[in-house]
């Protein structure tokens, strides 16, 4: 059926990748994974430890402002004196010698990790960027090692230079604060700009109802409350306003503000489980002279838990239920028979059973992981329920485990019918924030919702969960979801066919935008719900098919003329000599348009681009290449970070696609979306 690909070569590949995913388990039987390490994680947590470790001395207030006694002196001073035991320590805190030890490890580690541009990047397999070279050398800053690393600083400040500097990193970022802000915050508080370069943050925004906040227009994405308040207090604190009544007013903010802060912080300590995010919060409130606040001595011993034993740290604690339910989905869709798998109960007790005090988000949603500093979102709900519909097809034990299985799908569902926005997409976290980038609906998270809204469309025809009315309302209200989506989907198809996703990139592609992830997601949600002969699914896979590279694999999108993102000398983005550049292909994004494609190979040209993708991928098993990763993310605001899983959970599910589909007496033109064994 694929041309020269013999069955037995394919076959054999699949079980190899099977087997690998399969060892890749947990003694628990779920998937963890491994993220990559991070300079910037590592350069942040450097930088939070040692203005932490510094305010432990501090007699008082590090910063108070000077003349303003109307009342963020007395907050401060206050603020000294939460979570502090009667000798005026902090209590739990770590050793002084443990901590210095955890800095030198980290300055250690990322003196090993400067490219030869003079910058950093975000992992161990990315391009320098400004943000991460700046806060690299912020951290070096702090530590007191700037001027034992002198040529390695010289290099990195010239690297910076080259980027434009302050004014470059503005223009990274754009109108989003997200990120520009704490990055500048931590050079100031490194004393590397002042602090009139760093925006003011509204932090008393963060003081009214939770509810209010898509209504505010912040500068800030919905998940960087902690940061708006954390950050905002910091250049409050050392770079007050003029208006003495905002002044008045923020100051009387600033302890309501942190009662906000701390009601949100998760158990573990870590904002989202991002070492960034959570660095950013303690270095502000340290820089503020609160090291001893609670919110701050809960935040340090979350850093102090994620460091890695070669003295970096990764860019989030891991990504466990989204691991577990990729992989679930990718065996079912293999055929497998996963119940064999024991990890059903954890997938169900991932779910969230009240209100996220984070984002406000209802009962009904998964997050990425099973730790507490995960919220629910639109991608990894969606990734549960499909996995639960494949506990569920590959037929259930007992009815109590019907129940089981269908009563967390209608909280599930319910989730995401209320998250749909009004253009008919979906956002990550919260509906109605739309004004910045990651807030807004995207492409892929809208393509996974309708996949997994379709997997649970016979809901409304089962009894005993909702009423009698609510069950014959819900069916509609699934059709309309799913129309409104479609819609959505064809309004953000760009005009050569690809669909450009939210989350993901690829930092090969001359916009580090990922549109063979975006297409393939796509055209998933279009397989699984029997529209692959619509104009927009064939527009979508004859651009696939035209991204393909000449080896046969694909990476971040087609080549295009004129220099790379990076330059010449980046490995992965080649310049040929007729100035056209080529993207290498990866095994992750290889896997994905593989699994899309065959979807319809009802001609010779779309069999043959098939066909090439599973002989490149079937050779990357074979010589063992199909573990090696890549980034393919963007996290947080342009933050790059890779899984250890990722390339062979997307082999297993391209694969056993493949060989589920080829082995069939008769193949169709169109594979099947779903095979049991």
């Amino acid at each position: 059926m694929f041309a020269d690909l013999e069955p037995s070569r394919l076959a054999a590949a699949y079980r190899t990748a099977r087997a690998e995913l399969l060892d890749a388990r947990v003694s628990a039987g779920h998937w963890v994974g491994e993220l990559s390490s991070s300079a910037l994680s590592t350069a942040t947590a450097i930088s939070a430890l040692t203005l932490a470790e510094r305010g432990r001395s501090a007699p008082g207030p590090a910063a108070a402002v000077a003349g303003d006694m109307t009342g963020e002196a007395a907050a401060g001073r206050d603020g000294m004196q939460e979570g502090t035991s009667q000798d005026g320590e902090a209590a739990g805190a770590p050793a002084a010698h443990e901590v210095a030890r955890l800095i030198a490890g980290g300055i250690d580690w990322l003196t090993r990790r400067q490219n030869q541009d003079g910058g950093w990047g975000d992992t161990d397999k990315s391009y320098s960027n400004i943000s991460t070279t700046m806060l690299v050398m912020a951290a070096f800053h702090l530590a007191g090692v700037f001027e034992r690393h002198a040529a390695l600083m010289e290099r990195a400040s010239q690297y910076v230079d080259s980027q434009g500097g302050v004014a470059g990193l503005r223009r990274r970022y754009g109108k989003d604060k997200t990120f520009a802000v704490p990055i500048l915050a931590n050079c100031a508080m490194a004393g590397m700009v002042p602090w009139r370069q760093v925006s003011a943050l509204p932090f008393e925004l963060a003081c009214l109802p939770q509810a209010l906040y898509r209504f505010l227009r912040l500068p800030v994405v919905s998940y960087a409350i902690p940061a708006l308040v954390a950050i905002g207090q910091a250049r409050y604190v050392h770079q007050p306003p003029r208006n003495p009544l905002t002044r008045f007013l923020r100051a009387l903010a600033i302890k309501p503000s942190l009662r906000v802060l701390e009601a949100i912080q998760p158990a573990s300590g870590g904002y989202l489980e991002a070492i960034p995010l959570t660095s950013f919060v303690v270095m502000s409130l340290a820089a503020n002279g609160r090291s001893r606040h609670p919110v701050a001595q809960r935040g340090i011993q979350f850093l102090l838990g994620s460091v890695r034993d070669d003295g970096s740290w990764p860019i989030d604690t891991n990504l466990a239920t989204w691991n577990t339910t990729l992989a679930v989905n990718s065996l079912a869709g293999a055929g497998e028979n996963v119940t064999s798998l024991e990890c059903l109960d954890w997938v169900l007790g991932c779910q969230q059973r009240e209100r996220h005090p984070f984002t406000g988000a209802a009962p009904g949603g998964w997050g990425w992981s099973d730790l507490s500093g995960a919220v629910p979102d639109a991608d990894d709900t969606p990734s549960a329920l499909l996995a639960l519909a494949a506990w569920r097809d590959a037929a259930a034990d007992t009815q109590a485990a019907d129940d089981r299985l269908d009563t967390a799908a209608r909280h599930g569902i319910g989730w995401l019918l209320d998250l749909q926005n009004r253009d008919g997409g979906w956002p990550t976290f919260c509906r109605g924030w739309g004004a910045l980038p990651f807030d807004r609906s995207g492409a892929d998270l809208t393509a996974h919702a309708l996949r997994a809204i379709h997997a649970w469309q016979t809901l409304g025809t089962s009894t005993g969960q909702l009423s009698a009315a609510d069950d014959r309302r819900l069916p509609r209200r699934l059709r309309g979801a799913v129309e409104r989506g479609f819609r959505y989907l064809a309004d953000q198809q760009a005009g050569d066919g690809c669909w450009i996703p939210l989350w993901f990139g690829n930092q090969d592609h001359p916009r580090e935008e990922n549109p063979i992830y975006g297409t393939a997601k796509v055209l998933l949600a279009y397989r699984d719900l029997g529209r692959t002969a619509s104009i927009e699914a064939q527009r979508g896979l004859q651009w696939l098919r035209g991204a393909q590279n000449e080896d046969g694999g694909w990476g971040g999108g087609p080549s295009v003329a004129g220099p790379s993102v990076a330059g010449p000398s980046v490995a992965g983005a080649a310049v040929e000599p007729e100035g056209k550049v080529f993207i290498e292909s990866s095994v992750e994004e290889t896997a994905l348009a593989v699994e899309a494609l065959l979807m319809d190979v009802s001609d010779d040209a779309a069999r043959e681009a098939v066909a090439r993708g599973l002989h490149w991928l079937v050779d990357a098993v074979e010589s063992g290449r199909y573990l090696e990763n890549w980034p393919i993310g963007f996290y947080f605001a342009k933050l790059w970070y890779h899984e250890k899983l990722y390339p062979l959970i997307f082999t297993v599910s391209a694969l056993g696609r493949a060989q589920a589909w080829s082995n069939q007496p008769t193949p169709p033109a169109t594979p099947p979306a779903h095979l049991t064994c």
